[in-house]
């Protein structure tokens, strides 16, 4: 068988948000449409009489609830679910298949995950970011698997001439209840699939209390022992019958391209087969190549020793000169100045004006590359008439839409067929490297081609996370409480990659902990003046949540420690008393894309998990010299999460001893995925704010692999690290994200520790590289 195969934002607010030559753009469809549509209430885009869109439904392609889409019953009884989200290590195959196999009834040893093709006029959406593949599908799955069990139900009852009533489905078997009757349910999934599918609001969806698997956190991974046993299959893994090689020399500079090239020490190498130029992409680039010289060979190593034997003029373009130690000079000019006004809040020029005393200060953010484990992979067959390609991608409908669009074929000519992904944090939701690869492959007549990344090209031509400085003003009272909050964040937009020029932040970037400042301080403006951007700006884990946080979560300790007071019971005071926040009254037109009467900001919750992972870390007990404690939270994705961290500071080396990390995202579906993603949070934090940098001199990167982009290694891992689960709401209610929402609060605990620990404030990232280490 196959049972398979705002009520408070309004569309004046949420335009008038966008920047004006950025609206001009969008309203003449220019490319910055699709990645507004993409991250706001559809509404925000559509005329005045069409109603607002949220979550879900606001996403391109919706979603699906069929369980002929999602559910396969093979006739011994085996389950095998189909997942229309990308795995790159946050057990989204588990989940997903864990809750249609809750309410089909099915035992889980008898389960089975397959990954869907790029297709979401069949799927639904299969954009695998923003932390919303369960928040978006949990109950659309409940209703596949609940309507599966349904139509078991219906067919067994109708070949035993019974009542469906008195007809049970689970465990692999259907029952009639009054005779005893039972058989296999696989021997009726051909008959069920052909059923009319039942109405949804006629399903029985499973009381918590009888979920055998939702929220018990005692399902590990269904891919565990491929993964442990090196039988997974990657991007990297794929082979194809007469595949080819290939490598690319890309200008090393952003929107540089070639002069001249000359092949001719290129084409003696053993193995290489072919070289030739492929055409940077005019700007905007959006997820185009960026152009320069392939080397097409028998495997890999050959590929690449050609293109070392290229010779190759470049012409660097307009970003030859970018320095990023110079702009960050320009960026800390640009803050100082007036900028855009995004939130105003009372009168704050009067309230600096009138200070007891006035705190500022001035933090900084570095690029950051997303450095996926595994680096961009495809492999590709392309013809004049078709392609397929097989890839580790987090957009195969993006994907398979500029692969189209590149070699002028209609989409229904393309096919993506969807690997695990050995990693991803938004490096690869930008499939450029995908019309590489197909590129090649029609160079070579249509032979399949697998391209390939090395990391030194991952890491100098990678779609990079924003670099910024925040600069914040408080106006403090006689008690050391602020009256006023002036903040300005100064960054380069991912609207750069879309439409040229772009020099604002977007709403979704204002959305991420900026405008929507959760402290109860009555006299508040933030302004965003404009940043030009010189690299390709992409989406990376958390986005623009990572410098938000680290500079408004840092200052916050410096503004306890100007009081005299403790930095947590400072950070609680300023979260203020238990509230419900609408996002639009705090002008954040975005709130992650979901319905602002149905998400709302809560600041109790985000109290909460400030005081649970303090308790965790044993807030204020007594430390050796060079040791202290911070401590950071942060509201993103529509969850809440709390960072405690204890360091300890000698000769000139930060070690991270604990973290303990809290996290409130709402309903938990699966809580063993829901730790490790905070455990990964925290290393992945840890890197970024200790080590992490990508710095540019004459526009080109001075970090080419990970002896100088340095991650978070294993002994460099807190021996201590506890994840604490609050626990809120019921799962009628909504869910929060998990993916991204643990990163942003550990630079500024980690940063707020080591100034505990040594007196010294440091308000650039990352730390280490201010302490010599």
């Amino acid at each position: 068988m196959t049972v398979a195969r705002n009520p408070g934002v309004s569309v004046e607010a949420a335009r008038s948000a966008l920047n004006p030559d950025v609206s001009r753009r969008a309203a003449l469809g220019g490319a910055l449409a699709l990645i507004i549509s993409a991250s706001l209430p559809s509404g925000v885009l559509a005329k005045e009489d069409e109603p607002l869109k949220f979550g879900r439904d606001a996403m391109p392609n919706g979603w699906r609830d069929d369980p002929r889409v999602f559910v396969a019953i093979d006739p011994e009884g085996i389950v095998t679910v189909t997942c229309h989200r990308s795995e790159m290590g946050q057990g989204v195959r588990t989940s997903i298949a864990m809750v249609v196999a809750e309410e089909l009834g099915a035992d889980w040893s008898k389960v089975r995950v397959a990954q869907a093709w790029g297709d979401e006029t069949v799927f639904g959406n299969q954009d695998t970011d923003g932390s919303r593949s369960l928040r978006h599908f949990f109950m659309p799955l409940r209703r596949a698997g609940a309507a599966a069990r349904t139509m078991l139900e219906q067919a067994a009852a109708a070949e035993w001439g019974v009542p469906a009533s008195e007809v049970v489905a689970g465990d692999q078997m259907v029952r009639h209840e009054p005779s005893g009757r039972k058989e296999n349910w696989g021997r009726f999934a051909e008959r069920a699939s052909k059923l009319p599918l039942p109405d949804p609001a006629s399903l029985k969806l499973r009381a918590p209390a009888d979920f055998r698997y939702i929220g018990k956190g005692e399902i590990g991974l269904i891919d565990n022992h491929d993964f442990t046993t090196g039988k997974a299959h990657y991007g990297i893994d794929v082979r194809l019958d007469g595949l080819l090689y290939a490598v690319i020399a890309r200008p090393p500079v952003f929107r540089g391209r070639v002069k001249k090239f000359d092949a001719s020490a290129a084409m003696k190498v053993p193995g290489v087969l072919k070289v030739f130029e492929i055409e940077p992409s005019p700007p905007p680039t959006e997820f185009n190549p960026l152009g320069g010289v392939a080397v097409v060979a028998r495997n890999t190593w050959a590929a690449i020793k050609g293109r070392e034997a290229l010779k190759i003029e470049w012409d660097d373009g307009p970003n030859a000169s970018y320095d990023s130690a110079a702009f960050r000079t320009a960026l800390e000019e640009s803050a100082r100045k007036p900028g855009k006004t995004v939130r105003a809040d009372g009168d704050v020029d009067a309230a600096l004006a009138g200070a007891k005393q006035r705190v500022v200060a001035e933090y900084y953010v570095p690029h950051l590359a997303q450095a996926p484990m595994e680096p961009p992979v495809a492999t590709a067959r392309a013809t004049d008439k078709s392609c397929e390609v097989w890839t580790c991608t987090q957009a195969p409908q993006a994907t398979r839409a500029n692969v189209a669009k590149r070699l002028g074929l209609k989409l229904d000519d393309v096919r993506v067929n969807v690997t695990l992904l050995g990693g991803g944090f938004g490096r690869k939701s930008k499939p450029d490297y995908v019309v590489e690869a197909a590129l090649c492959s029609r160079a070579m007549d249509g032979a399949p081609v697998k391209l390939t990344w090395t990391r030194e090209d991952d890491l100098s031509h990678s779609y990079y996370h924003t670099v910024s400085v925040e600069r914040i003003e408080a106006a403090l009272d006689e008690r050391g409480f602020p009256t006023g909050w002036l903040h300005r964040s100064v960054a380069p937009t991912i609207g750069s990659t879309y439409v040229e020029g772009a020099k604002n932040e977007l709403p979704f970037e204002l959305g991420m902990g900026l405008v929507n400042l959760p402290f109860a301080i009555p006299n508040v403006r933030i302004e965003n003046p404009e940043a030009p951007a010189h690299v390709r700006i992409g989406w990376f884990r958390s986005v623009s949540n990572i410098p938000h946080a680290f500079a408004i979560q840092s200052f916050a300790a410096e503004l306890a420690h100007a009081a005299g007071r403790d930095p947590k019971d400072y950070l609680l005071e300023l979260i203020g008393p238990d509230r419900i926040l609408d996002a639009a009254a705090l002008g954040d037109v975005w709130n992650y894309g979901e319905d602002p009467a149905v998400y709302r900001l809560d600041t109790g919750r985000l109290k909460r998990t400030i005081e649970a992972a303090a308790a965790g870390i044993g807030w204020g007990r007594k430390l050796g010299e060079g040791r202290g404690l911070g401590i950071a939270g942060h509201y993103s994705f529509v969850t809440y999460t709390a960072v405690a961290a204890e360091v300890e500071v000698k000769d000139g080396e930060i070690a991270v001893r604990q973290v303990d990390i809290a996290v409130d995202c709402g309903p938990q579906v699966n809580p063993e995925r829901i730790r490790s993603q905070m455990e990964g949070a925290v290393i992945m934090g840890m890197g970024l704010g200790l080590s992490a940098e990508i710095s540019f001199k004459d526009g080109r990167s001075e970090q080419r692999n990970f002896d100088g982009y340095d991650l978070t290694r294993i002994d460099a891992s807190p021996k201590v690290l506890n994840v604490h689960l609050l626990p809120s709401g019921d799962y009628d209610g909504p869910l929060g994200g998990v993916g991204e929402p643990g990163v942003p609060p550990v630079a500024p605990a980690i940063a707020n520790a080591v100034f505990a620990a040594t007196g010294k404030r440091i308000r650039g990232l990352p730390l280490n590289k201010h302490f010599g280490a």
